[in-house]
């Protein structure tokens, strides 16, 4: 009997390839429409939704809506989970992204304080938690597009893709945003240019509806035992494996503090605490995300050779080193010495964000597999992405320094790389890909 690794690359490589791409696509318009919130939450939000606080508070608490999101994100991997685990992936995905894209479409039209008071805040929070919710479902699934239909052991190559889609996006808000800063006045720009990028994006969200309907659903889960239901996919993963829920979770923690100090805090503290233009930190942005895409796909593929545990374990040494060198770089306070620290801060990110796509699917069996990774992948998002920002804003203020957030993010990366090690390793025959025989 041949292994499910069997099938020749003639025939295994074109599917795969519209696999990858719609996993991709859907990923990317999903964290664009997500990363375009951090970007207006780090230039403009303080000023049309919280005008009477002043800069620095204003900031502090738009970056705080951007931080909301991730604590519905591990709900939104338990809802989502739950009915990717029972249904399909496809179905939920599809799901996920008209969530998203209706979501930030509204935040584009929402009258600012100016015009409706005290109510215009209290909806941004609730858009704030809808998109939480849409992109804790949203990453499970795409990534189980390709990890459950991947030949094991190109499978790191194939799950990069989804992976992408946070570097490239964060490319594209950057771009979109530098485009509005070149093209208009910064009082246009406050005016209504920060809402051009949240209504464009329903552009993109109908491409990726199309490329979305068009795919079909996992072989694994098409394959898998009838006869194993469950009816609690939540349930079930806490308590058959929690450990690897907490485990995965600290695994992946430094990914998250490195990347959000990067697209969203950054931002903010080049163009405030360092005073660069808001051009310059948005072209640096572009480059650091394509850096970011750069080691993502470096790290995926390299974990198909030297399996997945090795290559976080590198990634999160990196970080421990990238920590503590990157922000004496920033406060140099030229561009190049900002897009210097914002690739560093960046770089180190993808080396072990790459595996993850594969490695955290690999962890949890088929009938519970979108609920396990989705939850380890979304905590690591509430302590990583969501509170370190916040952190990071309350230490520069107190303090009058950077350096405590270096030191802050290596703690953060030593605590990921001994998570890692208590990891048991995975490989290609963690997931079985064969689909199911027809019937008679």
């Amino acid at each position: 009997m041949s292994s499910p690794d069997a099938s020749t690359p003639s025939t295994a490589a074109p599917p795969m390839r519209r696999i990858a791409i719609a996993s991709m696509t859907g990923t990317v318009i999903e964290f664009y429409d997500f990363f375009i919130y951090g970007t207006a939450a780090a230039l403009v939000f303080n000023k049309v939704f919280f005008p009477e606080l002043g800069a620095a508070a204003g900031t502090a608490l738009a970056l705080a809506t951007f931080g909301v999101a991730f604590v519905a994100r591990p709900f939104g991997s338990v809802l989502f989970g739950h009915f990717g685990d029972k249904l399909g992936r496809k179905r939920t995905l599809v799901t996920t992204l008209l969530l998203m894209g209706l979501s930030t479409l509204a935040i584009g039209l929402l009258p600012t304080t100016g015009t409706i008071g005290v109510i215009a805040p209290i909806l941004l929070v609730v858009l704030r938690i809808l998109q939480g919710l849409a992109v804790g479902g949203e990453w499970a699934g795409a990534t189980l597009l390709t990890a459950e239909n991947s030949p094991g052991k190109a499978r790191g190559k194939y799950a990069l893709f989804p992976q992408l889609g946070p570097s490239l996006a964060f490319a594209l808000a950057s771009a979109t945003f530098l485009t509005t800063a070149l093209t208009m006045s910064n009082e246009a720009f406050v005016a209504w240019g920060w809402r051009v990028p949240f209504i464009a994006s329903v552009l993109l969200v109908a491409v990726g509806l199309y490329v979305r309907l068009a795919i079909t659903e996992t072989a694994a889960f098409r394959s898998r035992d009838k006869n194993v239901s469950t009816r609690m996919p939540v349930a079930e993963v806490l308590t058959t494996h929690p450990r690897r829920v907490l485990l995965g979770a600290g695994s992946t923690m430094a990914v998250f503090a490195f990347f959000y100090i990067g697209v969203t805090y950054l931002t903010s503290y080049g163009t405030q605490n360092l005073g660069l233009p808001r051009t310059t930190v948005l072209a640096m942005g572009i480059i650091g995300g394509l850096v970011f895409a750069g080691t993502t796909i470096a790290g995926a593929i390299l974990s198909d050779r030297v399996g997945r545990r090795k290559m976080i374990i590198i990634g999160n040494a990196s970080a421990v080193v990238a920590g503590i060198i990157a922000f004496p770089i920033l406060d140099i306070a030229t561009a190049w010495a900002f897009g210097l620290g914002l690739a560093v801060v960046l770089g180190v990110v993808g080396i072990a964000y790459g595996p993850q796509g594969a490695q955290l699917p690999e962890l949890f069996p088929t009938h519970y597999r979108y609920t396990g990774a989705g939850m380890a992948y979304n905590l690591a998002g509430v302590l990583g992405g969501g509170i370190v920002p916040l952190i990071a804003t309350a230490l520069v203020a107190s303090l009058g320094s950077s350096l405590a957030i270096g030191i802050l993010l290596a703690g953060l990366s030593l605590v990921s790389l001994l998570c890692t090690l208590a990891l048991p390793d995975t490989d290609a025959a963690s997931i079985t890909t064969s689909p199911e025989p027809a019937a008679a």
